[in-house]
């Protein structure tokens, strides 16, 4: 067994308090090494059609006036890739 002496500043300097800022900095790490990697991945098919603006429907009238009407977008989605099989 171990005996350790000191005020408690110090004890939770030592363990608690050291312990979260070492992980920390390992995580701050970890993550900035993630980030410089930079490889971005490809947009799918359906996500280049959500940010064409003119394929964009949109609810004319009634409580979701001016949002994406995604029902009828997946719709003419579906048929815009069933045409480009052919």
């Amino acid at each position: 067994m171990v005996k350790v002496e000191g005020t408690l500043e110090e004890l939770r300097d030592l363990f608690a308090e050291g312990a979260k800022k070492e992980a920390r900095k390992v995580a701050k790490k970890a993550g900035a090494d993630v980030v410089k990697s930079g490889v971005k991945r490809t947009k799918s098919a359906w996500q280049r059609y959500m940010a064409n603006k003119k394929k964009q429907i949109k609810f004319k009238s009634g409580k979701r006036k001016g949002r994406l009407d995604l029902k009828r977008m997946g719709a003419a989605f579906r048929r815009e890739q069933k045409r480009s099989k052919r």
